[in-house]
């Protein structure tokens, strides 16, 4: 039985809004290859050398630095998005080099092109040979570290994205149709997940289990189209790619942004114990995983100002977790001065863990998540607690976990608690787990924008205590209850805007509204929620970065 607010006239907003929603999700796929299969079949190839290697997964690789490399695929398109992650492994010396994508190609030395070159995103126009740049703008560009980019063309109009933002922009037709295709100008680069569209926005998923575009229901706060970014009331420096974003990359508390361990030396651990001696080193300390530790349970304690990675897809941990904070003190109700900060967890997998995966507490801050897998632990996967706050939790995936997040450990906190806790959760993957995703205390504006709930037998997000969560352009499938605020203690405020609820009666509960919204705190952009499911399963975990 469906609610009664699918009846009558409503009935005819909500199918218009299943129409636009519809549409957006119906893209046409032109082209995809994830190279899995392990080869380049449909590939032209001109200069460098080519070959699919792995790097974590199977990539599409050009190691020459000495050449003027291409690889195209496809046919005459006309209107075409093309998007794939992009790693650049270095540039030679010389001006004009660049990894990139081609559209609309004629040949190999006549097409448009959208590239990083060392500090910038370009975006240009190759004919006979010769290059001519349309538009350009500053970006970080980091060697070894991967990238989305997508460039559009529709008609005249060329459009750059970096990351999920719009980048450059241009107008030329000087090519109607032609092919896509993969550049490194005298640069080696590695290519994953391209997929070609014949409509603007993020190509889907190119796993065969991505899943169907929504047909059952949207929450009633849904609308025909994603809402616009809030408008900032101050001016937040937008997020930069490979960088903490979030609430992660505020200046507060005497630390500007989030950077872990860098400009401190790289150790690369393999042992319990070489790993437990680097995290409790003083300092600054870049700690790369190489593959699975089991460690004694059932945490350890992280100092500040470190970064702990995992190399390629197959490193971790197992039989314990990480604490990211002082010995607890009910008694202190200020964050003390050697409270732990600018702490960073990147492509870790997080298995069998005794208590919590990793827990955030005791006032630490500045503390970025990102890109892990957690799963199958006794208590909470990531839980953040006792006066936490300016944390960022992104691209994660948390699967096989009963009560996974938890912010604000209880009712009677609210002495270190109340003003803080301040978490952005954003392009999750809660794929599976049950409650507490999370379950939010006291903290305002909690933001949870992008994520990807999939069958969920509890609930999804929770607010009590008096809690504001802004809850936003997220994909909720088979969820028993997306949002509640009766989970316990008094009720907590949700500000619901433009998601989609589909195979499931309940409703997005909303309740009051937050003082004060993100957007005053950081630059973001979020995502329409119909894209959601495709490029968080494609995004979310390891062995993406």
């Amino acid at each position: 039985m469906r609610h009664a607010w699918l009846a009558s006239g409503i009935a005819a907003v909500v199918t218009s809004a299943l129409l636009v929603l519809t549409t957006t999700a119906h893209a046409a796929t032109l082209f995809n290859d994830d190279f899995n299969d392990g080869n380049s079949t449909g590939w032209s190839k001109s200069g460098g050398s080519w070959a699919v290697v792995a790097d974590g997964s199977p990539v599409f690789q050009q190691t020459s630095t000495g050449s003027d490399a291409k690889a195209q695929a496809g046919s005459a398109w006309g209107n075409q998005s093309v998007q794939a992650r992009v790693k650049p492994l270095a540039f030679s010396s010389g001006s004009g080099r660049l990894v990139g994508l081609i559209g609309r190609a004629q040949s190999m030395t006549n097409y448009y092109y959208l590239a990083l070159g060392p500090g910038q995103v370009l975006l240009g126009k190759r004919t006979g040979g010769g290059y001519a740049t349309i538009a350009s703008a500053p970006a970080s560009v980091s060697t070894g570290t991967w990238a989305t980019l997508r460039f559009e063309a529709f008609g005249g109009s060329l459009r750059g994205y970096l990351n999920g933002a719009l980048a450059v922009s241009g107008t030329d037709s000087a090519f109607a149709t032609g092919k896509i295709g993969l550049t490194t100008y005298y640069s080696g680069a590695s290519f994953d997940d391209v997929v070609v569209t014949d409509s603007p926005g993020p190509g889907p998923s190119i796993s065969p289990s991505s899943p169907a575009s929504p047909s059952a229901s949207v929450s009633p706060s849904a609308s025909p189209s994603a809402p616009p970014s809030p408008s900032p009331s101050t001016s937040p420096t937008p997020p930069t790619p490979g960088q903490a974003d979030g609430y992660a990359s505020v200046n507060a508390w005497g630390q500007n942004g989030t950077s872990g361990g860098t400009g401190g030396p790289t150790v690369t651990v393999s042992t319990a114990a070489a790993f437990l001696s680097a995290i409790a080193q003083p300092g600054k300390l870049v700690i790369q995983v190489s593959g699975t530790i089991t460690l004694p349970g059932p945490m350890h304690d992280v100092t500040s100002d470190k970064t702990i990675v995992g190399l390629g897809a197959g490193s971790g941990l197992t039989g314990g977790g990480l604490n990211i904070g002082l010995p607890i003190d009910d008694a202190v109700t200020a964050p003390p001065a050697n409270a732990v900060r600018n702490v960073i967890v990147r492509n870790l997998t997080i298995r069998d863990c005794p208590d919590d995966c990793i827990n955030v507490q005791m006032f630490s801050h500045h503390v970025w998540i990102d890109h892990n897998d957690l799963s199958e632990q006794f208590d909470g996967a990531l839980d953040a607690k006792r006066g936490s706050s300016w944390i960022t939790i992104s691209w994660n995936r948390f699967h096989n976990s009963d009560k996974n997040m938890l912010l604000g450990h209880d009712d009677s906190n609210g002495a270190q608690d109340i003003g803080r806790l301040k978490v952005t959760y954003h392009h999750n993957f809660l794929d599976g787990s049950s409650q507490r995703n999370p379950r939010v205390r006291f903290g305002e504006p909690v933001h949870i924008y992008n994520n990807y709930y999939l069958h969920i037998t509890g609930y999804g997000a929770a607010s009590q205590m008096n809690a504001c969560l802004v809850v936003e352009n997220n994909y909720f499938d088979d969820v028993e209850k997306p949002t509640r605020n009766d989970v316990g203690g008094s009720a907590g405020r949700i500000e619901a805007r433009g998601n989609i609820n589909v195979n499931t009666e309940d409703p997005i509960v909303t309740s009051g509204s937050c003082s004060g919204q993100p957007g005053s705190y950081y630059a973001y952009s979020p995502d329409s929620a119909a894209a959601v499911p495709a490029l968080v399963s494609a995004g979310a975990g390891v062995g993406k970065i």
